[in-house]
């Protein structure tokens, strides 16, 4: 399928988005719109591999889920379509074994969404992804600002923690056990 001139002026289905070729850059399907994304610089993917290894690591060693990379998509809503890719995803192990295999993107929200702020994104950017979210069903949304050397954590639009580069990063009840120093996030 041809990436569409203009993407505003046709609505896109996941299916579609699934199928386009592989340009070398991102898209997310928003409300049926198709959303470019750049590739991520350096920072950014050091800071994203920075927090997928140990948690990766973690959730193998104990059996709690799996782990997705950055060009993972989640359908979020249809009619129009919606599709967001974090850049870390968790879903918990009895989410994936009652889904099995799936095909495609994955249906619904990860239970655990980490989004890391690109130097280009503005803060109304980086909410909306908060709010999709949250409103499609994740449990915690993790913000890390490499500019800030800060995590927000978002558990709902009330319940929101903000933690400096000397804090640690809990998985609570999301990822029983998990921790890691914020300042390693930004090595």
């Amino acid at each position: 399928m041809a990436i569409p001139e203009q993407a505003t002026a046709q609505v896109i289905t996941a299916e579609d988005l699934l199928r386009m070729p592989n340009d070398g850059l991102r898209y997310e399907l928003i409300r049926g719109e198709l959303r470019k994304m750049s590739p991520a610089g350096y920072k950014h993917g050091r800071v994203v591999i920075n927090v997928t290894t140990p948690l990766d690591q973690y959730v193998r060693a104990h059996n709690l889920g799996v782990v997705f990379a950055a060009e993972t998509g989640f359908k979020l809503a249809s009619n129009p379509d919606h599709v967001r890719a974090p850049d870390v995803a968790f879903i918990r192990r009895e989410r994936v074994e009652q889904s099995g295999e799936v095909e495609g993107y994955w249906p619904g929200a990860p239970d655990l969404a980490v989004e890391v702020v690109s130097p280009g994104d503005s803060y109304t950017e980086v909410e909306d992804k908060v709010f999709d979210w949250l409103e499609a069903g994740t449990r915690m949304v993790i913000v890390v600002n490499p500019r800030k050397r800060a995590v927000t954590i978002y558990r709902s639009l009330t319940d929101v923690v903000v933690l400096a580069e000397n804090d640690m990063l809990e998985g609570g009840d999301m990822v029983p056990g998990w921790t890691i120093p914020v300042k390693d996030l930004f090595a």
